[in-house]
């Protein structure tokens, strides 16, 4: 059959262009996502028929007019955006739908991770979530080869934090936590988000943490997302649109991550200031306990009557005022911090 449809791409797309696509996605009964990056578009006389685009690893609003469905206009949507990921030195990535697509997706090369009754994970590695766990265990058995267990404790408990940069607030939550339990697992977010990469927070947090010998350090990989990118473009009830989002990010960590690793206590701070961690700590409050993992919230530590925020830290250092953060660091982070950017 004779093409009648042409290619273009955008980095991301604006104006006029972006008015029509996101026309097209309302069409389709999904939203324009904020954070895209690039985007494809299929068109057919000036009309958007096929589109699809990514954010870092994650591809999104991808959707195909019913007029032109049959066509394998949709491989041909993937195909581009794959391209374009292998082009950023990204050969692992991710799609989130809802879970009527798995099989179209499946079609596509796309495996599932994790599924709610509303939210399906897919990514391109088989058995890729498999993989990461038997990367945790085996980090696990050396950590507990070279650490030492607190006889003392009770149960095996899990933090997972971003530590941009980690302050003694974070260290005062893992002290308690290393008291408390046998064993705890300390997932470091891999996300890059600015400033820290993942590999700074990384060393930073496994210098920080050297006093506690029960304390397993992991990264988090794509498995423990954070709330910062869920998506929600295909979600029409945008006020219930972070809650579900947190309950599949919730599902994995429960029913693969601790299931595998024994974890029965699961150790946050109390957050005043940020409303999308704080709304991530009552999904918490509702989905572990029926898991069988208990939640502890501890009050967060403060300078007086400060609480402890690494972004007052991020902002302190990048304003040229270092000093003010001392008071709010361990002594390795500031060490660290300084040789990275010397003042």
């Amino acid at each position: 059959m004779e093409r009648h449809y042409y290619k273009r791409t955008g980095c991301p797309f604006s104006g006029a262009d972006l008015l029509k696509l996101t026309t097209f996605l309302n069409e389709q009964e999904l939203d324009y996502d904020d954070q895209i990056t690039f985007t494809v578009i299929l068109e057919d006389a000036d009309r958007i028929i096929a589109t699809g685009s990514c954010h870092a690893n994650i591809i999104k609003c991808v959707a195909v007019s019913p007029d032109y469905q049959g066509q394998n206009l949709l491989s041909e949507i993937m195909t581009e955006l794959v391209s374009h990921l292998f082009e950023q030195g990204i050969t692992h990535y991710f799609g989130f739908t809802k879970p009527k697509n798995k099989e179209i997706f499946g079609n596509m090369g796309l495996y599932p991770v994790a599924e709610t009754d509303r939210i399906l994970l897919l990514e391109n590695k088989k058995d890729g979530l498999k993989k990461y766990i038997r990367k945790l265990q085996k980090e696990t058995e050396t950590a507990m080869q070279t650490g030492i267990e607190n006889i003392h404790g009770q149960g095996v408990g899990a933090i997972v934090a971003n530590c941009n940069p980690f302050t003694l607030g974070h260290q005062y939550l893992i002290e308690q936590a290393s008291k408390g339990c046998r064993w705890v697992h300390l997932f470091i977010l891999s996300e890059n988000q600015g400033w820290l990469t993942a590999r700074d927070r990384y060393e930073m947090v496994k210098l920080g943490i050297r006093g506690f010998s029960n304390v397993i350090l992991h990264q988090t990989s794509d498995y423990l997302i954070s709330p910062v990118v869920f998506p929600t473009y295909f979600i029409k009830e945008k006020q219930q649109a972070f809650t579900m989002n947190c309950m599949l990010d919730i599902e994995i960590f429960t029913h693969a991550i601790a299931k595998a690793l024994e974890i029965d206590r699961r150790f946050v701070g109390t957050e005043d200031s940020c409303r999308v961690t704080a709304a991530y700590n009552e999904c918490l409050k509702q989905a572990l306990p029926p898991a069988g993992i208990e939640l502890v919230e501890l009050k967060r530590m403060t300078e007086g009557t400060e609480p402890i925020s690494a972004s007052v830290v991020r902002r302190a250092w990048q304003s040229g005022n270092p000093q003010k953060t001392k008071k709010y660091l361990p002594a390795s982070t500031y060490q660290w911090l300084e040789e990275k950017f010397p003042q």
